[in-house]
């Protein structure tokens, strides 16, 4: 029972009531104790409440960042199905009558289709996020092999004396599946240097889902000639159904592309870009920029000023609005401003070339291993009497390039020095530039390797498949094909794994997708000049009549054999070629 002197009781505070609550003699209690621990009750709540509430932010934003990568991961597993192009290849020859040359033609629009739209798929992954490009890739993917399965079962073109659909049709078909790989491999690509390109993993967490990319070829390839086989009439199996092969990969790669629309994210990238504009803004590189003077500087005081008057000027949804199309604004001149320093970078054009010089023999080798396999033992030949098989090699180079990618990924995380990040930011004037000038404190020394030497090393390996392919040591010894694919499928793997871990690392993430796929246009200039030079010197020796004892004809051959070609001259000049090519690069 409450006092009745005035006095405040003990049983007077009760902790957790409401301000003005009623109490048991239905009068308000508006005591000051129960008043001000209602205050400092409420101020706790809310810092926890704020407290929780940035945690949970957080994890989201982790699980999200994290998925994104296991999606991206999942997607390259899938988007690399032209590398499995050797497996039917060969039988463009024979069952629709094809040409080498036309063989190669479809490889080469391919391939055009795969490295030319890089700079425009990079640049949409960009602006818009990878998700926008991973449902066109989709699409791309599903149009193309949909449209290529059904030209396949028309049987040959008319100008090759059947009834189904011309030439031109598989070309725009194949032209449409490059695209979508190329569109599905930036999208992932992309994902994973703007979500883990700040850490000190970047290396590893770049390399897994390229390694993943040259790993599609292979499993895919085992679907196609151990699930999706044709039956020759003694019940055993034969060469892939590629009508049923690509029917698999259309329906495939359109889901993938679907569900990547919607599980390809990107975490922070708001804070990675105010990151870059500070950054651009203490280097000194922008002192003539109009946008930054009056632009970018405008808007921070207006924004400012809005700010402290903004319970007088303005409601909240306006300054929302503001903000984010200051944010769009600011955002498209970073990129814009990204792509003008790499594109003037002369470093960057020296990498470029290189690369071109390096990618090209590997793709030709790789687009080519049906019909390289083909020269090695006469025509008449039967397929089970030769000890290799395009299905296995394709998988050889898989394997071996997945290994490389990986391995020349985490080693160069381990081993590589440290360096100064986005050196291209950093102006004459900038504070960066004068520290550097300052002596350096003796540091703990490491042993470290820089990049390129894994560069150089893993290309020569590409070059010595080459030459050992070009000397004849695997004509008519099939099994000792798989040192050619192993050391032409690190060294391939290798070179696509590290030149875009060095340009994360020297030119940044912010622009990523545009600026690696500026560079990784090159290769298909470089596919396509070695698969025609590659194809004439195959149809040359054809002609010629290589290897067939020097009567220039095989007995019994027939109209569809007159394109084959049998010997060591029909790939060895080529290949010789390329192995001077590679050691011009390095």
């Amino acid at each position: 029972m409450p006092p009745t002197n005035g006095a405040i009781g003990k049983l007077d505070y009760h902790p957790g009531r409401p301000l003005l609550q009623d109490d048991d003699n239905g009068e308000h209690n508006s005591g000051r104790p129960s008043h001000g621990t209602s205050y400092a009750g409420s101020f706790f709540e809310q810092v926890a409440e704020g407290i929780v509430d940035r945690d949970r932010r957080r994890m989201r934003q982790e699980l999200i960042r994290y998925l994104s990568f296991a999606y991206a991961i999942v997607a390259c597993l899938c988007g690399g199905s032209i590398t499995a192009y050797s497996l039917y290849g060969h039988l463009f020859q024979s069952r629709l009558h094809y040409s080498q040359l036309r063989v190669n033609g479809i490889s080469i629009a391919a391939e055009l289709g795969l490295y030319l739209p890089v700079p425009i798929f990079g640049y949409l992954c960009d602006r818009f996020g990878p998700g926008r490009p991973s449902l066109l890739a989709g699409l791309l993917f599903g149009f193309g092999y949909l449209v290529a399965a059904f030209v396949y079962r028309g049987g040959p073109p008319p100008d090759a004396g059947g009834q189904g659909w011309p030439f031109g049709v598989m070309v725009l078909a194949f032209a449409a599946v490059g695209m979508g790989t190329s569109c599905m491999y930036i999208s992932a690509v992309t994902t994973c240097a703007k979500n883990f390109g700040r850490g000190k993993h970047k290396g590893f967490a770049l390399a897994v889902p390229i390694a993943c990319f040259g790993l599609s070829g292979m499993w895919q390839s085992q679907v196609g000639s151990r699930i999706l086989y044709e039956r020759r009439p003694d019940g055993t199996r034969g060469d892939v159904d590629v009508y049923r092969f690509f029917l698999f990969l259309g329906v495939l790669l359109l889901a993938v592309g679907i569900v990547g629309a919607f599980a390809l994210r990107i975490v922070d990238e708001e804070e990675m870009i105010d990151e870059a504009m500070e950054e651009l803004e203490q280097s000194g590189l922008l002192e003539d920029s109009d946008f930054f003077q009056r632009g970018y500087g405008t808007m921070n005081e207006r924004r400012h000023s809005s700010e402290a008057e903004a319970d007088f000027l303005r409601r909240e949804a306006e300054e929302r609005k503001a903000r984010a199309q200051e944010d769009a604004r600011k955002k498209t001149w970073l990129l814009n401003e990204e792509t003008r320093l790499f594109l003037s970078d002369h470093t960057m054009w020296w990498l470029a070339a290189g690369f071109f010089l390096v990618t090209g023999p590997g793709e030709a080798f790789i687009n080519n291993l049906g019909t390289i396999i083909g020269t090695l033992y006469p025509p008449a030949t039967s397929s089970t009497q030769i000890p290799t098989s395009a299905a296995t090699h394709v998988s050889v180079v898989a394997i071996t390039s997945t290994i490389a990618r990986i391995l020349t990924g985490t080693l160069s995380d381990l081993l590589a020095p440290a360096t100064t990040l986005h050196q291209h930011r950093q102006g004459p004037n900038s504070l960066a530039s004068s520290l550097a000038s300052l002596p350096a404190a003796p540091a703990a020394t490491r042993f470290t390797v820089s990049r390129l030497p894994f560069l150089l090393l893993f290309s020569l390996l590409l070059s010595l498949g080459q030459v050992l392919l070009a000397s004849g040591l695997v004509q008519q010894h099939g099994e000792r094909f798989w040192i050619v694919s192993a050391l032409v499928g690190a060294g391939y793997g290798a070179v696509f794994s590290l030149v875009p871990i060095l340009i994360s690392v020297i030119w940044g993430v912010e622009n990523f997708g545009t600026n690696w796929g500026i560079v990784a246009m090159v290769p298909a200039l470089g596919a396509t000049v070695w698969g025609v030079v590659y194809s004439a010197v195959y149809q040359w020796a054809a002609e010629r009549g290589a290897g067939r004892g020097g009567d220039g004809a095989l007995e019994g051959v027939t109209m569809v054999e007159d394109v084959l070609c049998y010997g060591k001259d029909c790939y060895a000049p080529t290949f010789w070629a390329m192995a001077v090519c590679v050691w011009i690069a390095c």
